[in-house]
């Protein structure tokens, strides 16, 4: 039985959280972990990926992550989801090597990203070569791995259509690239993702996608987890 209280990944909260108690849910939270090989705590977090995969997958349109690291969320999704029965093909996009210094801003410099980006990499939190990742997503056919600098590889997205964009970039200029190069190929009630967008200290990335969404006329729902959520009208 949950406890009255969740209180994990920077979430306080009275209110239900039995989802947790769901063996799909425990079985795709699971994977995650598997992916990463070490348990963050993130289960509200990945609750609301999966309802936001969950209710894509539904439409027409293919799923696109970008900032995959070692996977958890992304993993997680393909075993809820059955993958390869989706008939649908997931994009995985990340350097696969910590943040791209070229593409930091003087604001962002200044609270100290690259000090953090390098710190990531030396506890292990960041991965540093593909080849685990590629490991890991081997037991799915239905999947393309895409590795380099964004927005240099997001026309390695053949995807004509999509349906769901995780977004998880731990920088601005990256993240509204790939928002900003997608946007037309989201389908009419695709789901948008952003893991970062309300997380604390990362305050950059939420002015930025915020600036983005005053320019399509749009707003982002701002979730207690630290993520934002688009639904394309």
């Amino acid at each position: 039985m949950t406890s009255k209280v969740y209180d994990e990944d920077g979430v306080r909260s009275i209110h239900n959280h039995d989802f947790m108690e769901e063996p799909k849910f425990v079985r795709a939270y699971q994977r995650g972990v598997d992916a990463v090989g070490k348990d963050y705590n993130w289960y509200w977090r990945v609750h609301i990926g999966l309802w936001a995969a969950r209710t894509a997958v539904q439409k027409q349109g293919d799923f696109v992550e970008c900032g995959v690291n070692a996977g958890f969320l992304s993993s997680s999704i393909m075993h809820d989801l059955d993958w390869d029965r989706c008939g649908k093909t997931f994009f995985l996009l990340d350097t696969f090597s910590g943040i791209d210094s070229k593409q930091v801003t003087q604001e962002e410099l200044q609270d100290g990203i690259l000090q953090k980006n390098a710190e990531l990499i030396d506890s292990g939190f960041y991965v540093t070569s593909s080849a685990s990742v590629k490991k890991n997503f081997s037991e799915w056919k239905n999947l393309e791995i895409i590795e380099g600098i964004i927005p240099d590889t997001l026309n390695q997205i053949t995807a004509k259509q999509v349906a769901f964009l995780h977004i998880d970039l731990n920088c601005a200029a990256p993240e509204v690239a790939s928002i900003e190069f997608l946007w037309d190929r989201l389908v009419s009630g695709a789901i948008v993702l952003l893991d970062d967008y309300a997380y604390f200290g990362y305050h950059h990335q939420k002015a930025a996608m915020d600036r983005f969404a005053r320019s399509k006329g749009i707003s982002i729902a701002s979730l207690p987890t630290g993520q934002g959520l688009i639904v394309k009208a």
